[in-house]
This record gives C-alpha cells, sequence and structure tokens, in this order.
C-alpha cells in the first residue's frame, strides 16, 4: 500500500513542478521515483513513460476538443517514433545503471538548455513544402521517440520547438500536438518496456493517480 501512496505523491510532485518550471514531468518523477520509491533507474524510466501515456491522453484531449492539437502532423510525428520509442527502450535496458544515469544526467543539462532557449523562439518558421514538412515530422518523430522510449520521458522538449521552427506552428498548437503525438509514442515504449520487467505496477497506478488529479 505505502508503494501507492509514494507513487501518488511523486505524481502529484511532477506534475506540480512540471507545470511551474514548464518542463515535461518525467523529468521530475524519474528522480522522485529513484530516491523514494527505491526503484532501479531502468524502472524508473519504464514506470515513468507508461503514467507519460495516460497524463498524455488527457491532457491532448483537452487541447484537441479546444481546436489546439493537429491530428495530421501528430500522426506524422508519430509514424517514425513508435518504432524508434521501442529502439530507445531496448537501448536502455542494455545499459548498465551507472551509464543509463549518467545518460539520464546529461539529457536533463540538455532539457534547461532547451527550457532557456524555448523563450527566444522565432515567432516566424519556415514555410516547408508539403513534402518537405512530412519529411521534417518523420524526422522529429525519429529523435523524439527515441529519446522518450531512453530516457522515460515525453519528446516535448524535442518536438516542441522544431515544430515551432520549421513546422511554422504556433507554441500552444504545438504543444497540442506534441502531446497527441506522445499517445502511441508512450505507449510503445512503456509496452516494451513492460515487458522487459521495468515498469514498477506497484507504483505505477499511484503515479498516474497523482499526475491526473493534479492536471
Amino acid at each position: 500500500m505505502h508503494y501507492w501512496i509514494a507513487g501518488t505523491l511523486i505524481g502529484l510532485l511532477g506534475s506540480f513542478f512540471g507545470g511551474l518550471f514548464g518542463v515535461g514531468g518525467g523529468v521530475i518523477v524519474i528522480p522522485l521515483m529513484v530516491w523514494l520509491a527505491k526503484a532501479t533507474q531502468h524502472e524508473a524510466h519504464g514506470t515513468s513513460l507508461f503514467a507519460i501515456f495516460f497524463t498524455a491522453l488527457a491532457g491532448a484531449g483537452t487541447y484537441f476538443l479546444h481546436g489546439s492539437a493537429s491530428w495530421q502532423a501528430a500522426l506524422g510525428i508519430a509514424a517514425s517514433a513508435i518504432f524508434t520509442a521501442r529502439v530507445g527502450a531496448l537501448f536502455a535496458h542494455s545499459l548498465p545503471e551507472k551509464k543509463l544515469k549518467r545518460a539520464f544526467g546529461c539529457f536533463l543539462i540538455i532539457a534547461s538548455g532547451m527550457l532557456i532557449l524555448k523563450f527566444y523562439l522565432p515567432q516566424q518558421g519556415f514555410n516547408l513544402s508539403a513534402w518537405t514538412t512530412v519529411i521534417m515530422y518523420l524526422l522529429v518523430g525519429s529523435v523524439a521517440g527515441f529519446l522518450s522510449g531512453m530516457m522515460g520521458v515525453g519528446g516535448g522538449v524535442v518536438m516542441v520547438p522544431l515544430m515551432v521552427i520549421l513546422g511554422n506552428m504556433e507554441q500552444h498548437l504545438a504543444q497540442g500536438t506534441s502531446l497527441l503525438a506522445m499517445i502511441p509514442i508512450s505507449f510503445s515504449g512503456a509496452m516494451t518496456h513492460y515487458r522487459l520487467g521495468n515498469v514498477r505496477t506497484s507504483i505505477a497506478w499511484g503515479l498516474v493517480i497523482g499526475a491526473l488529479v493534479w492536471d
């Protein structure tokens, strides 16, 4: 029972600080799972991605109902990302605990830089042709999917800036589209982690409840 409580607390804290600092909840909940729930680094990544599926589902629904998500762009991104998310999860599983922790630390540094840079994104993006846009979405999905599967986080840190700059997309629309794309991406990565034994179901549902309650 105490794992449910720990998971719910971590979900609440992840949603609160994620919203406060404008970062994905996975960046917050993964260190908390290792610290509070005594999860291994691999378990923290897999369990985080499991929770992200449900939070993305809820968040994307809200954005989509308000017309702030492009299903065409989300489909283009997810088309490649669902495959690379699986590859990323398998790669994470192959790494020793210490190397995965170092990789996650490097990711946090990069994510922090992206958080600062997002305030300086140009208001006007490139006007790409239709086919170039499709290729761009596939490439963005490939990178975002791999990072999501490997790091156990949402790929918004990659998707949103690139959709704004290259896809000439308004920031709010890019955020909604990113969440919509994360539904199949996180499902693919989470299922791979689950099959590998990297999802701690004892805390996963508490994590989902905590994240959804705050959202």
